[in-house]
């Protein structure tokens, strides 16, 4: 069964085999929408496991936390007013030891964190980016390391296609 720790646990190993190779290269840590909380879970862990920071962090549609995307995500809206809801679905994340707790850990980290998120974004509302990037912008000792990027609606480039902009990766140097 996939599990938060699981997924933290294979991206540091894929981390490891990319730094055996890579010689003086850069590598990040890229992650999209739940792979935010598995990009950020891995940094921290390098970086307070290990004594080692990632070269940069990128979130591209990310949220706070599980438990407040899961809230926010359009597909529980009509769930939201019933009783027990936040008991039969959003505690059951937490019995199952998925939290990806995204705004505990930009707290900590000091690599450069590059935040991009959709005007259009259907899936996970913008405001839950906007929100972690308050977060680390707070919490950072270098506030120029934080950085939020905001794609607008005319764009149509939604919770999946921001890699589709083709300012992006000057957008990333």
């Amino acid at each position: 069964h996939p599990t938060e720790s699981g997924f933290t646990t294979d991206v540091l190993a894929l981390y490891d085999w990319a730094k055996a190779r890579s010689g003086n290269s850069s590598i990040l840590f890229w992650g999209h929408s739940l792979g935010t909380g598995i990009a950020t879970n891995a940094a921290r862990k390098l970086q307070e496991e290990r004594g080692v920071q990632v070269d940069a962090v990128v979130l591209e549609s990310p949220y706070t936390n599980i438990r407040e995307a899961a809230a926010h995500i359009p597909i529980t809206k009509i769930y939201r007013q019933f009783p027990g809801f936040g008991y039969l679905i959003l505690d059951s994340l937490a019995l199952a030891d998925m939290f990806f707790r995204s705004d505990e850990n930009v707290k900590v980290l000091a690599c450069p964190l590059l935040i991009l998120h959709a005007e259009d974004d259907g899936v996970l509302p913008p405001h839950l980016g906007r929100k972690l990037y308050e977060t680390a912008r707070s919490t950072y000792k270098d506030k120029t390391k934080v950085k939020f990027i905001t794609f607008p609606k005319k764009l149509g480039l939604g919770h999946d296609y921001i890699s589709f902009n083709p300012e992006l990766p000057s957008l990333v140097k």
